[in-house]
């Protein structure tokens, strides 16, 4: 397992000679650039290389014609400490995501940890340990945004304003504590709302003991930020209900790795017919009981091209830049003043493809190259997808 703190990023970063540049902008998905150039973590340059500055590099990547994403960003996680699972006993999960290109992951409550307090002193305590805990330590160098606690009914406006006050940005899934019926819900979503919390509300039947059914009455009463995992976590509602929240609800709608396929196809296509594309989020809700995925989000791309018949160039908008807008990160985009997390990816050798976005289209995942984080290389070829065919080249480091 690979521990890194939350260090400060210095020094400049120079990627050039891109072959193919995704942008995470549903807007403009790709760009005509093959050079981007970043310092102290922060990106300050997108172009062509005659039009950059990319003298006195500290990093000089040479991507060699391959293709360069925004990092990835998992918008549906359960991290408990550390780089440890206790659902599947598994240690190391975070880092084996960055192999799958994930630089930035969120979680939607700390439900698995052993003991999980359910008395407010115990679950508010929780909450800021986990923001703490993951804001000074970053498994593999990924971003983990955590401490959202699960809300019980018994949960006041001033605990809310508590949390917020001790850096607490977003809730748990609502559903996954006391907290199911729709008065309820609202009540917790309007005072999260309030004091600057993101809300993510639990939809389908129940996933883990002490939760329950949550239907679209309630999710359209409680009006969360986010709509949680639209197609089950695992159990979907009924398709006339998944089209009604795509329909009636102007929330982000989150598609996840670890639920029913058809409701997802259901919900994607229902809402890309509605215009409103830049709503779709992706994430992998997981951990789980069907284990640990670190392709997940590869997965969920490959699946909605090739079957779901996205374009390939904008599913990836759905796990980046759209994941960025929703989540209110500074990340996920190419663009300057945007934080520099990339992928550097390639066909699979041996792809039916003919290139990238190709090869995914007809249903193979990527060979990733090369993973950055805030300007610094973590990884190289990664151990978890098949082999890249042209791998990215380290000139300078």
């Amino acid at each position: 397992m690979a521990v890194v703190s939350a260090e400060i990023p210095k020094g400049k970063l120079v990627i050039r000679n891109i072959g193919l540049l995704l942008s995470g902008n549903l807007q403009t998905p790709i760009l005509a650039a093959d050079t981007i150039v970043s310092v102290d973590g922060i990106i300050t340059a997108v172009g062509k290389q005659q039009d950059c500055d990319i003298d006195a590099a500290d990093r000089l990547v040479d991507a060699k014609g391959t293709t360069v994403s925004p990092g990835l960003i998992d918008s549906h996680v359960h991290p408990v400490f550390g780089d440890w699972t206790p659902r599947q006993s598994q240690i190391g999960w975070i880092d084996s995501f960055l192999h799958g290109g994930i630089t930035t992951m969120i979680s939607a409550g700390e439900v698995h940890l052993p003991g999980r307090p359910t008395d407010i002193v115990g679950l508010k305590a929780l909450a800021i340990t986990a923001q703490r805990a993951f804001s000074a330590f970053r498994p593999g160098g990924v971003k983990v945004i955590a401490g959202a606690p699960v809300v019980e009914k018994e949960m006041t406006e001033e605990d809310f304003r508590d949390l917020a006050a001790a850096g607490v940005s977003m809730l748990g899934e609502i559903g996954l504590g006391g907290v199911k019926t729709a008065p309820e819900a609202k009540k917790m979503v309007g005072w999260a709302r309030a004091h600057g919390l993101q809300s993510t509300i639990h939809t389908g039947g129940p996933s883990i003991p002490g939760s329950g059914l949550i239907d679209a009455d309630v999710v359209l009463e409680a009006d969360p930020d986010v709509i949680g995992h639209i197609n089950g976590g695992h159990t979907a509602l009924p398709l006339d209900q998944v089209r009604c929240l795509c329909e009636r609800c102007r929330r982000a709608v989150e598609i996840v790795h670890n639920g029913n396929e058809l409701a997802a196809l259901h919900a994607v296509r229902t809402t890309i017919g509605l215009g409103q594309a830049e709503r779709i989020i992706l994430g992998t809700d997981s951990p789980a009981g069907s284990g640990v995925q670190p392709l997940g989000i590869l997965r969920l791309l490959a699946f909605l091209s090739s079957i779901g018949d996205v374009p390939t160039e904008q599913a990836f908008c759905f796990a980046t830049g759209n994941t960025a807008r929703a989540r209110r990160l500074n990340c996920g985009l190419v663009e300057p003043g945007r934080a520099a997390d990339f992928v550097i990816l390639d066909r699979a050798q041996h792809s039916a493809g003919r290139d990238l976005l190709d090869s995914i289209r007809k249903g193979d995942l990527p060979g990733i190259g090369m993973v950055i984080i805030d300007g610094l290389i973590r990884i190289g070829r990664s151990r978890n997808t098949p082999p890249a065919t042209v791998l990215p080249e380290i000139v300078k480091q």
